[in-house]
């Protein structure tokens, strides 16, 4: 039985992150909703869960039976009225900008004012998103990691107005969902993003200095410190736009230049390579 008292979750985003949250609360029990602007985008996001469970399937790793389950407890929505109507947990995993995080919290805040809101942000302050919802105490970072269904980690960020009864529960969802939880206070990139934004731009700094090849530099932080990907390759892997835009908002916020994007990386998304979603980035994919 679930920990956390939360029986309904509606997921604003069928992308990446938006399907991957939505696996694994669906898989956890949960009767889940999940909502794009577009039934295609809807569509596109169930199919991947159904592929995700269907490739666990065949590795041995998930049973026909929690396939069938999880998918039977999936129901996608294009209407902020059908995916938040009666959801107790409402999680959003839309683009990195306040202005989208604003204006969709405020459109639900009519819908399910009663709800706990949950952000995917990896790096906005959880109070100014908070802002926008109908009770900011019931407002709480929740920072997943790619791919969803297989990373252990949850971030979860609480500002200095989180109620505690919200943050318990919030917790108890993470277990809930079988992932090892860390609580982080509203600061600028949290614990992860602050250090992995850090490091990554500092891999791009070598690699416009000459210091090494790509491979290079991913192979000593993977061999020489233990990583399990190297800084250059996961930023391929979130893409080189979101890093951008998570580290000048660092930089300025945190007033530390070791954050700003180095010229090598705005050339880069400047010209369209912005790592594996569009097939080049700092490796070939």
């Amino acid at each position: 039985m679930p920990e956390s008292s939360f029986t309904t979750v509606a997921v604003f985003g069928a992308g990446t992150m938006g399907h991957g949250i939505a696996q694994v609360s669906a898989m956890a029990g949960f009767d889940v909703r999940l909502y794009d602007i577009s039934a295609a985008f809807v569509d596109d996001g169930l199919a991947k869960i159904r592929a995700n469970l269907d490739k666990g399937v065949a590795r041995g790793k998930v049973t026909e039976e929690a396939r069938d389950a999880a998918l039977s407890r999936v129901s996608g929505a294009t209407t902020l009225e059908a995916a938040a109507s009666g959801a107790d947990l409402l999680i959003e995993a839309i683009p990195e900008k306040l202005e989208l995080k604003h204006d969709l919290f405020g459109r639900l805040a009519s819908i399910a004012p009663g709800a706990v809101y949950g952000t995917n942000t990896s790096s906005i302050s959880i109070a100014r998103i908070a802002d926008a919802a109908p009770d900011p105490a019931r407002v709480v970072g929740l920072h997943f990691f790619n791919p969803v269904h297989i990373m252990a980690l949850l971030e979860i960020i609480h500002h200095e107005g989180t109620d505690a009864g919200v943050l318990a529960d919030v917790q108890a969802y993470g277990r809930d969902i079988g992932k090892e939880c860390i609580t982080v206070r509203d600061m600028p990139g949290f614990a992860t993003s602050r250090l992995g934004v850090c490091l990554g731009m500092e891999a791009i700094r070598m690699v416009e200095d000459g210091v090494a090849s790509p491979e290079d530099i991913d192979k000593a932080m993977v061999l020489g410190y233990r990583h399990p990907v190297g800084p250059l390759k996961l930023t391929d892997m979130v893409g080189l736009d979101v890093r951008m835009h998570i580290g000048e908002y660092l930089a300025r916020e945190l007033g530390n230049a070791a954050f700003e994007p180095p010229r090598l990386m705005r050339d880069m998304v400047a010209r369209g390579d912005l790592g594996r979603k569009s097939g080049r980035g700092f490796y070939d994919w």
